[in-house]
């Protein structure tokens, strides 16, 4: 396993078979595919940094986005100490945050956590994947599935992976072409409003 705190990746070369299960990169034009850069210590998160993490939270959010915050709209005041939290968490064994940027700017990013009980350790939890409005379409999230997929495999040595999804979202599918597999709802566990209750959809990719 590599040490540095932050891993930049190119796709356009790394990314040629197990880290491309399903095809997906192939399809994006040259030379518009995210450069991805791995951070695995809060130490190595810039102050631009982290501003461009909280102002791509508030923007996915309040443009509808599931992304950890349900109640849309969403404030700076609200966002930064939730990301300072995961940021002081990260820890080369338990969580990893990875981005992706086109030119230095934050187009999108990720959080790849597993438990440190050796009950669970053998798996690993996807959150808050996301991707800036601006860069919809470009194929910013599936490039960070792929990438944390084979963070999760060739480093952490997980064998499997878990997230929950907000039903009624279309993230089933989008999970689904990148070779994840539902294996339980819990039904109406997610009430976003008097009027619109969802299920919680459960998700797993094994193996790596």
């Amino acid at each position: 396993m590599r040490s540095a705190t932050a891993v930049r990746t190119s796709l356009s070369t790394t990314h040629a078979s197990m880290s491309d299960p399903v095809g997906m990169l192939p399809s994006m034009a040259h030379g518009s595919v995210p450069d991805l850069v791995q951070i695995t210590d809060a130490h190595a998160v810039t102050p631009e940094l982290r501003r461009q993490l909280i102002e791509c939270w508030i923007a996915v959010t309040n443009s509808g986005g599931a992304a950890g915050f349900p109640f849309p709209p969403v404030r700076e005041d609200e966002v930064a100490p939730v990301t300072d939290k995961l940021l002081g968490r990260l820890h080369p064994q338990r969580s990893r945050l990875i981005t992706a940027r086109f030119d230095d700017v934050l187009a999108g990013w990720v959080l790849l956590n597993r438990d440190p009980y050796p009950l669970v350790g053998h798996w690993g939890t996807v959150n808050h994947l996301q991707t800036h409005p601006e860069f919809r379409g470009r194929g910013v999230g599936s490039a960070l599935m792929i990438d944390l997929r084979r963070i999760a495999c060739d480093e952490l040595e997980l064998e499997q992976l878990h997230l929950a999804a907000r039903g009624d979202e279309g993230l089933e599918d989008f999970y689904g072409r990148l070779g994840w597999r539902e294996v339980g709802r819990w039904p109406g566990a997610l009430r976003l409003a008097p009027h619109d209750t969802r299920d919680e959809v459960l998700m797993l990719l094994d193996p790596l």
